[in-house]
C-alpha cells in the first residue's frame, strides 16, 4: 500500500515505472534484473533508472529510446546538435554537469535542452525560472550529453579525454619490465579507459573492436554492420597500458609480445552478457588487438531472421532432413556461415538425435549438443577429433571447417556410413565449393555420392525500416540490373538509407543473401567430367538456383537492403 501511495504522490516514480515497463516490453530489461534494482533502491534511495544504468542492467541507449517513447519526446544524437551553444542562455557549468543537460538552441520564447534524464523535472523548472522562457526537451545519451557539455563549455575534451588527463605519464623503464606493465594496467584511469572502449562498442552495436598501434598514434576502429569506423582513440603514450590491461582481462601472458595469443573475456556491459574473443598479433609498433564481441543473449537461431525466404527455406530444409550426406555452407570469413550452421543444428536438435560438433572456437553453446573445442597445440585438430567422434555413435556431426584433405576424407567416410555431416568451406560461391573439394584431392565419385547441397552466403547491411526512403529506379538502372525480371511493379521502386538519431548510417543490423546448389543427376554427371565452375553454376541456374546477386536484387526491391550493398559484397554488375 505504501509503495502504491508513494507512486501516486511522486510522478517521477510513475514515469520511471512506465519506462522500465517499456524496456521490459522491448526485451531490453529482464524481470529479475528489475526486481534486483528495486531491492537495491529500497536500501540506497535515488532514481530507479539511474541505478539500473549505473550498475549495468540497461544501456544508455535503451534508457534514451524508452524515455523518448514513453514521454513522446524526440531522440537526438549529439552529432545533430549545432557546433556552438546558444549565446543567450547562460547556465552554470556545474549545474549542467550535475543534471546531465545541455542547451542546444533558443528562440525568444524557448530554450531547447538535450537531457539524459527527462524524468527529473527539477532541472527543467530551474532553467525555466533562470531564463524566463519555456523549455523544449530532446532526449540524448548520457555520455553524449556529457561530451557535448565539455565541447561547448569545457576544454573541448570528451569523456575519454577527461580519463586520459588522469593517466600516469610513462617513465623511462623498458616495456620488458613485466611488473611495470602490470602496474600501469592496474591504474584506475586505464581500467576506465578500456571499459569505455568496450562500452562504446556495445552502444554502437559493433561486432569487433580493433586496437592498432602505429608509430605516433594508437588507432581504434569498430566494425559495425560489417563496415569499419574509426573512433576516438587514446593517446599513443597509453598503448602499452591499454593493451596490457586487455591481455590481463583475457588471462593472456603480458610478458609475451613476440607471438600471437588468443583468449576470451566474459563480462556484463550495459545489461548484456558478453563473450569477447581476444586475438593479439605482434606488429612493427607493438601488438595489434582485435576483440570479437558475442552477445550471447541476443543471438536468435531463426532462419527467417537470418534472411531465408519461405521458398528458399523449403529447399534447404528438404536437404537438411535427409538422414545422411554432407551439407556445406560456404563464404568468406565473417559471412555468417557458423550462425547458419548453428541455426540448422537448432532445427534438428531433438531428444532422439545425437549431435556432436568439433569447432575452433566454440562460438555459441547450445543445450543438448556435445561441442568439442579443437586444440591443435595438443594434437586435437579436426581430423583427430573426428576419428573419436564417429565412435561416439552420433546421428549428426558438425565440423567447424573443412581445412584439409584428411578432414574432408573422414567427413565423407562419416557421410557414407550413415551420418549427416554439416561443415563450412571458404569459397566465393556455391559452385566453387565443388571445385574446391576436387582441388583438395577429394575423389569425384566420393564427392557425388555424399554432398547433398552447398549453400553460399554473404551479409549485407539491412535498411532501418522506420527511416528508409523509397524512390523510383531510373530506366538505366532497371536495364543495367535487369530488375524487371523480379517484379511487375511500375514504376519499379528501390530504397535508400536515411540517417537518423537511432541509426546514424540509416542501416540497422545485417541480413543474408544466398544461393543454394542442390545436387542433381545432371550436376553429378558434370562433376564426374570435371567440368569447370562456370558450367556447374549455369546448370544449377537452369535447374532453378537463384544466385546470391539475384537474391540481393530481390531484397533490394523489397526494401530490405540497397543495390549499393548488394554490389559491395557480390562485386557484380
Amino acid at each position: 500500500m505504501n509503495a502504491v501511495l508513494a507512486e501516486q504522490l511522486n510522478p517521477q516514480l510513475d514515469l520511471e515505472e512506465r519506462i522500465s515497463q517499456q524496456m521490459l516490453t522491448r526485451g531490453r530489461l529482464k524481470e529479475n534484473d528489475l526486481a534486483r534494482a528495486r531491492r537495491i533502491l529500497e536500501e540506497s534511495g535515488g532514481s530507479l533508472i539511474g541505478l539500473m544504468t549505473r550498475i549495468g542492467l540497461v544501456s544508455e541507449r535503451d534508457v534514451a529510446e524508452a524515455s523518448a517513447e514513453v514521454l513522446d519526446l524526440p531522440l537526438m544524437a549529439a552529432k545533430e546538435c549545432p557546433d556552438a551553444p546558444p549565446p543567450n542562455t547562460q547556465l552554470s557549468l556545474r549545474f549542467l554537469k550535475q543534471y546531465h543537460i545541455c542547451p542546444i538552441g533558443e528562440t525568444e520564447a524557448h530554450v531547447d535542452l538535450l537531457a539524459a534524464d527527462p524524468v527529473d523535472a527539477y532541472p527543467f523548472d530551474a532553467v525555466r525560472m533562470a531564463t524566463g522562457r519555456e523549455v523544449r526537451l530532446h532526449v540524448g545519451l548520457r555520455s553524449e550529453v556529457d561530451d557535448l557539455i565539455e565541447r561547448y563549455y569545457g576544454a573541448g575534451r570528451s569523456a575519454m579525454g577527461a580519463i586520459v588527463e588522469n593517466l600516469t605519464e610513462g617513465d623511462n623503464r623498458s616495456e620488458d619490465d613485466v611488473e611495470h606493465l602490470r602496474d600501469l594496467a592496474s591504474e584506475a584511469p586505464v581500467i576506465r579507459l578500456v571499459n569505455l572502449l568496450i562500452q562504446r562498442a556495445v552502444e554502437g552495436r559493433a561486432s569487433d573492436i580493433h586496437i592498432e598501434p602505429f608509430e605516433n598514434r594508437l588507432k581504434v576502429r569498430y566494425r559495425i554492420d560489417g563496415v569499419l569506423h574509426e573512433v576516438e582513440s587514446p593517446p599513443a603514450s597509453s598503448t602499452a597500458a591499454v593493451i596490457s590491461r586487455i591481455k590481463i582481462m583475457a588471462k593472456l601472458n603480458i610478458a609475451e609480445r613476440r607471438l600471437p595469443q588468443d583468449g576470451r573475456i566474459m563480462l556484463r556491459v550495459q545489461g548484456k552478457e558478453l563473450d569477447l574473443r581476444v586475438s593479439t598479433v605482434p606488429t612493427a609498433h607493438g601488438e595489434s588487438v582485435v576483440m570479437r564481441i558475442l552477445d550471447r543473449e541476443s543471438v536468435v537461431f531463426d532462419f527467417h531472421k537470418l534472411g531465408f525466404t519461405d521458398e528458399f527455406l523449403g529447399k534447404f530444409m528438404k536437404v537438411l532432413d535427409l538422414p545422411h550426406g554432407i551439407l556445406l555452407v560456404t563464404g568468406p570469413t565473417g559471412s555468417g556461415k557458423t550462425t547458419t550452421l548453428y541455426t540448422a543444428l537448432s532445427q534438428i536438435n531433438t531428444p532422439d538425435v545425437k549431435i556432436i560438433t568439433v569447432e575452433d572456437p566454440v562460438e555459441y553453446q547450445i543445450e543438448g549438443i556435445n561441442q568439442i573445442q579443437a586444440k591443435p597445440q595438443i594434437g586435437l585438430d579436426f581430423s583427430h577429433a573426428l576419428r573419436s567422434i564417429v565412435r561416439q555413435d552420433p546421428d549428426v556431426i558438425m565440423i567447424g571447417e573443412m581445412r584439409d584433405l584428411e578432414t574432408a576424407k573422414i567427413a565423407i567416410q562419416s557421410a557414407l556410413t550413415g551420418h549427416l555431416v554439416l561443415s563450412t568451406l571458404h569459397t566465393n560461391n556455391a559452385a566453387g565449393g565443388v571445385t574446391r573439394l576436387l582441388d583438395m584431392g577429394v575423389e569425384d565419385y566420393m564427392l557425388t555420392s555424399t554432398v547433398n547441397g552447398i549453400l553460399a552466403q554473404r551479409l549485407v547491411r539491412r535498411l532501418d525500416p522506420t527511416s528508409s526512403e523509397p524512390y523510383a529506379a531510373s530506366p538505366e538502372v532497371v536495364e543495367q540490373f535487369g530488375l524487371q525480371r523480379f517484379t511487375d511493379a511500375n514504376p519499379i521502386m528501390l530504397y535508400r538509407p536515411m540517417p537518423s538519431a537511432n541509426t546514424p548510417t540509416g542501416y540497422l543490423g545485417r541480413t543474408t543473401i544466398m544461393e543454394f546448389l542442390v545436387m542433381s543427376d545432371n550436376l553429378r554427371r558434370l562433376i564426374m567430367q570435371h567440368a569447370d565452375m562456370g558450367v556447374i553454376e549455369q546448370t544449377a541456374r537452369d535447374e532453378g538456383m537463384r544466385t546470391m546477386y539475384e537474391d540481393g536484387l530481390v531484397k533490394a526491391l523489397q526494401g530490405v537492403t540497397t543495390i549499393e550493398e548488394v554490389l559491395r559484397v557480390t562485386q557484380e554488375g
